[in-house]
Parts: C-alpha cells; structure tokens; sequence
C-alpha cells in the first residue's frame, strides 16, 4: 500500500540495506566498540564539528527523552509549541523519564520565538513555579514549517541569555535543512542549538536515531543516561552502519530533496483541482490543508492519511523518499474523481 500518512511508513532505501547487509559478517565488540561505531562517531564530528558528541538510540521518543534529562532536573519546566511531538505524541514519556513539567505555548505556526518565551521569564528565581530550563523545538515543524537559521539564532541567543537551553528536535532536519539551502551544522550547532535528536527513519533508514550534544556539560552524562533510559542498542553496529550510509555522498540531502519535491508537486496539484484552502505553507515535506468531510470520507477508501483536525475537516498529506510521481498522479485523479461527483 502506497501513502500519504507519515514519512514513517515508506520502506527502506536500498544503499542502506546493502549497508546492514554488509555489516552483518563475522563477531563485533557490542555496545559500541565495533569499527562502524567509532567511525560513525568520527563522520558526526566531520559534519557538525568537534564539539560533537553523539550516541545512537532506539527511536526518537528515546532521543528527545535522554536530550531532556541531560537538560533538566525535576524541577524544571521545558517551553514547547503545542503541536510539539513531545507533549502530543510520547504518552507523557518526557514528563514520566524526567520529572520536568512541559509548558505548551500556542503558536500560529508550529515554531516558537523570543516574544513567546518571554511571558515564562517571570519565573526565573521564584520557587514556586517550575523553572524554564530549556525550550524544544522541532525541524522541521510537526505543521511542516523551517525555522531559518536566523531565528533559530535569535531563538538560541534569548535563551542563553537567560542561562537555558535549546533542543531541537531534528526528526526531519534534513528536510529541513535542503528547504533552506544550509548544511546540517548551519540549521544546528552554528545557530546555537545545545543537543539534537537527528533522526533518519523518516529519510531512509531502518531503525534508530541519535543524540548529538554540542555543550560539553550535556555531553559528559549521555551515555549513563542513556543506559538507564533503555537506550543502549548491543549490536550497536547495525545502527551505525546505517547513519554511515545515511551520510555518505549525501544521501540524506537526497532523500529529503525528493520528499520535498514531491510535497510541492502535490501541492501544486491539489490547488490545480480546486480552491483548498492551505492551513500552513509547505516548506518541507508536510501539507496540512482542509477539505469538505465527504470528500475526506471518499479519498480515505483509497488513501491513508491523517485527520489533523476532524473539527475542521483538516488534513495532513506526508511525502517521503520514495513518494512517486504516480503516487502523486493517483491521488490527485482520486481527488478530481471525488470533488466532481460529492
């Protein structure tokens, strides 16, 4: 079944299982000695600098958590929009891991900014309030939106000034980070990002995800973190071996510039078929729009996608790596088909 529901749900690109294939020959030293491993670490500094410091986790709910623990204490308080994956999504698996409260912030558009954070500064120093230690922000947004680098920058700079920290949730940085025109380190670490969940199984990969620390304070616990959150992968290499080929001859940048071409390529389309009404621009690889419910109705007999708001009839559209040009013609005649005969 082909879909337009998540960049989850789209296979695997064939560079990456020749790469598992390839590295499933003979013994490895587990939990990380492996050759792969450690060359994995060397490409991380390669690409985001030397203050790099990663570890390879299971999945992005893990990464966000072990990124929050290594930033927070119980009593602190993490700011987020509140679309955000971690107050939407992880079953409350942040505040269960940490201790820390999450406060939601209602954006227009997914991302956060100074103006936003500024109403929690009231906080600081009174012990009767959790304290704002570090804000989360997703790249790119769970409504499809980039931050640029320049308010990422503004973003990282106010909260440093007030002794915080910024993660990014980098889930679909790559995505992100073509839109833009700027390298991974760009979209990061030169804008002040403090800790990065930098996800692949959404562009490509199998399995796995890693944190990536750029203050030294955050790097020194990861790896005990890590281990106590149930994180640590043994044969470590399969994962590893993945990222290499993730990074090598950029195909991450591949993957994620296709995905976002087709996103636009639908875009264009579904507005070539009627006047839809475009909640958010579609900057990366997600459309959110909104549709009459019959129509909605019709088009999910079909195609799988996601009901982003039932109440009013909006949806979300996911394009992936290896979303096609006929993936993209088949729903549009379905969606032609179905909103000339409601």
């Amino acid at each position: 079944m082909r879909s337009f529901g998540s960049d989850n749900n789209s296979g695997v690109h064939p560079d990456i299982m020749k790469a598992i294939e390839k590295a499933n020959a003979d013994h490895a030293i587990a939990y990380g000695g492996d050759l792969l491993s450690k060359q994995f670490s060397e490409r991380i500094k390669d690409i985001f600098g030397e203050t790099a410091e990663p570890v390879i986790v299971f999945n992005g709910t893990g990464a966000n958590v072990i990124a929050l623990q290594a930033t927070t204490q119980s009593f602190h308080a993490v700011l987020a929009p509140q679309t955000a994956h971690i107050a939407v999504d992880e079953c409350g698996s942040p505040e269960f891991m940490t201790g820390a409260s999450i406060k939601t912030i209602n954006t227009a558009d997914g991302k956060l900014s100074p103006e936003l954070l500024k109403p929690f500064m009231h906080y600081l120093g009174v012990e009767h309030h959790s304290q704002p230690k570090v804000a989360y922000v997703s790249q790119c947004t769970e409504l499809g939106t980039v931050y640029t680098a320049e308010e990422t920058a503004v973003l990282a700079d106010f909260l440093h000034r007030h002794n915080m920290y910024l993660h990014m949730d980098g889930a679909r940085i790559a995505n992100a980070a073509v839109s833009s025109g700027k390298t991974l380190k760009e979209m990061t670490v030169d804008c002040g990002v403090d800790i990065l969940s930098f996800g692949g199984t959404k562009n490509g990969m199998m399995m796995g995800e890693s944190v990536i620390s750029f203050r030294h304070e955050l790097s020194a616990n990861l790896k005990y973190i890590r281990k106590q959150s149930a994180q640590l992968f043994s044969k470590m290499r399969y994962v590893s071996c993945q990222f290499l080929a993730y990074m090598e001859n950029d195909l991450w940048a591949e993957n994620a510039r296709h995905a976002n071409k087709m996103a636009q390529l639908l875009r264009e389309g579904i507005l070539s078929v009627g006047n839809f009404e475009f909640t958010q621009e579609t900057e990366a690889n997600i459309l959110l729009l909104k549709m009459p419910k019959p129509l909605i109705k019709r088009l999910l007999e079909n195609h799988f996608f996601y009901l982003w708001d039932d109440s009013g009839n909006e949806i979300r559209l996911v394009t992936s790596w290896d979303t096609s040009e006929k993936d993209v013609e088949t729903f549009l005649k379905d969606l032609k088909y179905g909103a000339n005969n409601l």
